[in-house]
C-alpha cells in the first residue's frame, strides 16, 4: 500500500500533531479532531493522512470554550 494511502491510528496522528496519544484520544472524544475515515474496527479509528494534513486545528492555547472577547456590559 502506498504511504499516502496508509491509514493513521492515534499514534501517527499524535506524532504529526506533536501531542501525546492520550491528548489525541481526548481531542477525538471532545470532537476537536476530524471524523475518522475508517471505523471498521471498534475503538480503533483511523484517518487518511490527507484528512489530518488538510485539517486546521485550533491554535495552541486557544480556549474555544470561553466566551468571545466582547466587553462585559456590567463593567461599563
Amino acid at each position: 500500500m502506498a504511504d499516502d494511502q496508509r491509514l493513521w491510528a492515534y499514534a501517527e496522528v499524535a506524532a504529526h500533531l506533536g501531542i501525546s496519544v492520550g491528548a489525541a484520544r481526548n481531542r477525538r472524544n471532545m470532537g476537536t479532531l476530524p471524523a475518522p475515515d475508517d471505523t471498521s474496527i471498534p475503538d480503533r479509528p483511523r484517518w487518511k493522512p490527507a484528512t489530518i494534513r488538510g485539517w486546521k486545528p485550533l491554535g495552541q492555547g486557544h480556549r474555544s470554550d470561553l466566551r468571545s472577547n466582547q466587553p462585559d456590559p456590567t463593567f461599563g
